[in-house]
């Protein structure tokens, strides 16, 4: 099968190539792919930002995001059968949405959205899962709370403005000027321009923090918290946590620690609280998001699609800020299919 695979870390370290099909394991299902989508996550692991927490044998397919069709189950699985369509975000060491075909553990799969297109699908599964384990599972918000969800035009900000107004949040978010409305049709109560305006002079007071953009847009953010508020990043840094939940030796841990003790420290001193946060493969989280999809609760925001055989260009065009709105799309099929 033809597949893009990571033979060496770094920008130019990936290349199309034609590989085996992947073995399907007993609780296995084999998912012919009809397209995938593009995350940050992909040029991290591109660039072996993880690598000594994920340990991937190169080379590997790259690709978190996968919406296609079940074309054989192991002989361990029961809810799923061939024919099914599907959508997931596959386990880490586990990933390769890249590809003609992957296996995916049965437990990371649900069922497609009857409202979403396969090219939609495709769209959703790792930006709906952050969203969810960082806003219900991790956060726990609740109705009332204030809620700061920085690059809300982006794929997990718009998909997170919209799981937080569903919770009852009074939503913010920063973004520019061209995406204004949108973010305001998604659920945003409030729009702020970071153009024109510094978020830090406009907003107080807030419960949580969804923070995407890292450095110094982070220790910002942790002025606008209430006492007690809590900041999420998920550009880093990362801290201990992010290697227990890895399964990492602790020597990982104090390492991870010392990466974030600068911006933990100022928590600390504004008395509010700093975690790391790296999303899970669960396929019955999906289920449950599929359901707020088909509801209109949530929808996804697509800037654009690519064909399979531009998957490198479609990562240029992410890598290069291109993106006007929303996740860039690779599917397998032509347009008029």
């Amino acid at each position: 099968m033809k597949a893009f695979v990571v033979e060496k870390y770094g920008k130019d370290g990936v290349r199309a190539t034609d590989v085996p099909q992947p073995a399907v394991g007993d609780g296995d299902v084999l998912v012919r792919v009809s397209a995938t989508s593009i995350n940050p996550l992909d040029k991290m692991v591109r660039n072996g930002e993880f690598k000594r927490l994920l340990k991937y044998k190169r080379p590997f397919a790259l690709g978190h995001d996968v919406a296609g069709v079940v074309t054989k189950v192991g002989s361990a699985v029961r809810e799923v059968a061939v024919g099914d369509e599907v959508y997931a975000r596959p386990r880490d060491l586990r990933i390769g949405g890249f590809a003609e075909f992957i296996a995916i553990d049965q437990d990371d799969v649900s069922p497609r959205p009857e409202s979403l297109t396969l090219r939609e699908a495709a769209a959703v599964p790792l930006v709906a899962l952050a969203s969810w384990q960082i806003l219900v599972d991790r956060a726990q918000v609740k109705r009332g709370q204030k809620v700061l969800i920085h690059a809300g035009a982006g794929g997990l900000g718009s998909t997170a403005i919209q799981l937080a107004k569903h919770l009852g949040a009074t939503v913010a978010t920063t973004t520019n000027t061209r995406t204004q409305e949108l973010v305001r049709s998604l659920g945003a109560d409030i729009a702020v321009d970071y153009t024109k305006e510094d978020f830090t002079k406009v907003l107080s007071g807030y419960d949580l923090v969804l923070d995407s953009l890292g450095g110094a847009n982070l220790k910002k953010s942790l002025t606008v918290l209430k006492p007690g508020g809590l900041a999420i990043g998920v550009a880093g840094p990362p801290d201990a946590g992010f290697a227990r939940q890895l399964g990492a030796p602790s020597v990982m841990g104090v390492v991870m620690n010392a990466l974030s003790r600068k911006v933990r420290r100022q928590a600390t001193a504004l008395d509010v609280r700093y975690e790391f946060f790296f999303m899970q493969a669960s396929g019955s989280q999906l289920r449950e998001l599929g359901a707020l999809y088909d509801n209109g609760r949530l929808r996804p925001v697509i800037d654009r699609t690519f064909p399979f055989d531009q998957t490198l260009e479609a990562m240029a065009y992410v890598e290069q800020g291109r993106t006007t709105a929303g996740k860039v799309v690779i599917s397998m099929t032509p347009d008029d299919e």
